[in-house]
C-alpha cells in the first residue's frame, strides 16, 4: 500500500494521472488515502476499549452488582438504542459546521472516552443506565462524520475497498478488546476496576491518535459522488470553516426525495428488520452445542476473525462487481448461517460455519452499505445523508431484536428464528426488487 501524492495543490492533468498509475514512474497512487488510515486506526484503538467494557460488562452487572435480569435487559437496550438516535444530529452538526467533520467525530471519541472511569463510582441502576446512555450519545455523534470522512477522501471507483480497510481494522479491535479483558481479570485482583481504567487510557490515547494525525478539514463540494482531486495526499481540501450552503435539517431531511438514496434507506430497514441481534445468534449456537459458561464469550472473536478476514477483499469485490449485489450477497450469508442453526446438524464444523457466514454477512454489509449511500448523497451534506441511512437501519435492528427477544419467549427459539428467516427471504427479494440505479461499477 503507497501514500499518495502528498503535494494536494497541485494540477492533476490526465499525464500525469497515467503516469501515476504506471510502475516504474516513480509516482504511485494509493487507492487507500492516509486519512482511511489515521481513522482506522483510531477506531482500532478505541473498539479495544470498548470492547474490553463490553467483554466484562453482563457478567459485572448481573454477578458483580446483583442486577436482575429485568434490569440487564433494560441497560442492554439503552446501550443498543441511544445510538441510532444521536445519529442525525452528529451528521447535521458535521456537514453544518463546514469542516468539522473531523471534530464532531473527535467530541463523540471524547465524550465515550469519559465515560469509562465512571463506571467505578456507578453502582446501580440509574447512574449504570446514564453513563452508558451518554456512552452510546458518542457513538452515535461520531459515527456518520467519521464515515462520511473515509467516503470524501476516497474517489468514487475506490470507496468499497476504503471502507472494507476501515472495517477490517475497527474489527481487530473488537478481537483484542476481549482478549486484552481477559488479561487484565486474570492479572488484577480488582479486576472489575481494572478493566474500566485500562479501558479509558486506551480511549485517551484513540482520541490523541484523531487530533494528531486525521485532517481537519472537510472536502469542498465536487461532483456527483465526490471529486477524486479531494482525496490526493488522503486529505480533504481545509474549507473556510464557515457553515456548509445548504447544510440545513430541511436540507438532510430532503435527501430523502432523491430516490436512489430512498431507496437504500428503504432496503436497509426492511432488511434491518430481519436482521437477528448477534447476541440471540450466539446464545442459539451455545444451545445448540452445549456451550459451556465460561466459553460463552469467545464465540463473538470468531465473526469478528471471519470480518477481519473479508472485509478488504469483499470491498474490493464490491467496487469491482457492483456493490449492491455484495450487500444482497451479505444478507444471503446471513440467510444461509440461519440454516444450520434451525437444522439438527451437530458436527464439529457448525460453529465454524455459522460464524464464518455471520462474519461474512458484516463483511459484505456494513462497509458496503456506507460505500453505496455516498455515491448518492453529495458531499456537502455527506454526512447528514449517511446519518440518514444508519439511523433507519439501527432503529430497525433494534426494534427486530425486541421482537424476536418476545417471539423466543412465547413461541421458543426454533419458531422465532425460523419466522426470521421467512422475513429475511421477503424482505431480500423486496430488496431485489427496489435496488438503486447507481451504477453498479462506479468509476
Amino acid at each position: 500500500m503507497y501514500v499518495a501524492d502528498s503535494r494536494a495543490g497541485a494540477p492533476r492533468t490526465a499525464a500525469s494521472a497515467a503516469g501515476a498509475a504506471r510502475p516504474g514512474t516513480g509516482r504511485r497512487r494509493t487507492a487507500v488515502a492516509p486519512t482511511v488510515l489515521a481513522l482506522g486506526t483510531v477506531s482500532l484503538i478505541t473498539d479495544v476499549s470498548s470492547e474490553m467494557v463490553t467483554a466484562v460488562l453482563p457478567l459485572y452487572l448481573v454477578a458483580g452488582l446483583g442486577l436482575s435480569p429485568l434490569g440487564f435487559g433494560l441497560l442492554d437496550g439503552v446501550y443498543n438504542g441511544v445510538s441510532a438516535l444521536v445519529r442525525l444530529a452528529g451528521g447535521h452538526l458535521a456537514d453544518r459546521g463546514g469542516g468539522r467533520h473531523k471534530w464532531v467525530a473527535g467530541a463523540g471519541y471524547a465524550l465515550s472516552a469519559a465515560c469509562k472511569p465512571l463506571l467505578l463510582v456507578a453502582h446501580t441502576l440509574t447512574p449504570i443506565g446514564l453513563v452508558l446512555a451518554v456512552d452510546r450519545t458518542g457513538k452515535g455523534l461520531r459515527t456518520a462524520p467519521r464515515d462520511a470522512l473515509i467516503s470524501l477522501s476516497s474517489t468514487p471507483g475506490t470507496r468499497g475497498w476504503a471502507f472494507g480497510v476501515h472495517r477490517a481494522m475497527d474489527t481487530a479491535g473488537a478481537l483484542l478488546g476481549p482478549l486484552v479483558a481477559f488479561l487484565v481479570l486474570r492479572a488484577t485482583v480488582d479486576g472489575y476496576d481494572a478493566v474500566f481504567t485500562v479501558s479509558f487510557c486506551v480511549a485517551v490515547a484513540g482520541v490523541l491518535v484523531l487530533v494528531l494525525f486525521v485532517p481537519g478539514g472537510a472536502a469542498v463540494p465536487g461532483e456527483r459522488g465526490g471529486d477524486p482531486a479531494n482525496a490526493v495526499g488522503g486529505a480533504p481540501r481545509p474549507s473556510s470553516g464557515r457553515p456548509a450552503t445548504g447544510a440545513t435539517l430541511r436540507a438532510a431531511f430532503a435527501l430523502l426525495r432523491r430516490r436512489d438514496l430512498r431507496r437504500i434507506a428503504v432496503c436497509a430497514l426492511l432488511l434491518g428488520l430481519a436482521t437477528v441481534g448477534d447476541s440471540f445468534v450466539y446464545l442459539l449456537l451455545q444451545r445448540r452445542l452445549g456451550v459451556p459458561d465460561r466459553w460463552f464469550a469467545l464465540l463473538p472473536l470468531g465473526t469478528a476473525a471471519a470480518f477481519l478476514l473479508l472485509a478488504v477483499p469483499v470491498g474490493r469485490i464490491a467496487d469491482r462487481a457492483g456493490r449492491w449485489r455484495v450487500f444482497l450477497a451479505g444478507h444471503l450469508a446471513l440467510l444461509l448461517a440461519y440454516g444450520p442453526l434451525l437444522s439438527s446438524w451437530r458436527g464439529a464444523a457448525l460453529p465454524y460455519a455459522v460464524l464464518l457466514l455471520h462474519g461474512a454477512f458484516y463483511a459484505a454489509t456494513d462497509g458496503v452499505l456506507m460505500a453505496a449511500a455516498a455515491d448518492s448523497v453529495p458531499p456537502e451534506l455527506r454526512s447528514s445523508g449517511l446519518a440518514l441511512v444508519q439511523t433507519g437501519q439501527a432503529l430497525a435492528r433494534f426494534t427486530c431484536s425486541l421482537s424476536f427477544g418476545a417471539a423466543w419467549t412465547v413461541w421458543g427459539d426454533r419458531v422465532a428464528l425460523a419466522g426470521s428467516a421467512v422475513v429475511l427471504a421477503l424482505c431480500g427479494l423486496a430488496a431485489l426488487v427496489l435496488r438503486p440505479t447507481v451504477p453498479e461499477r462506479p468509476a
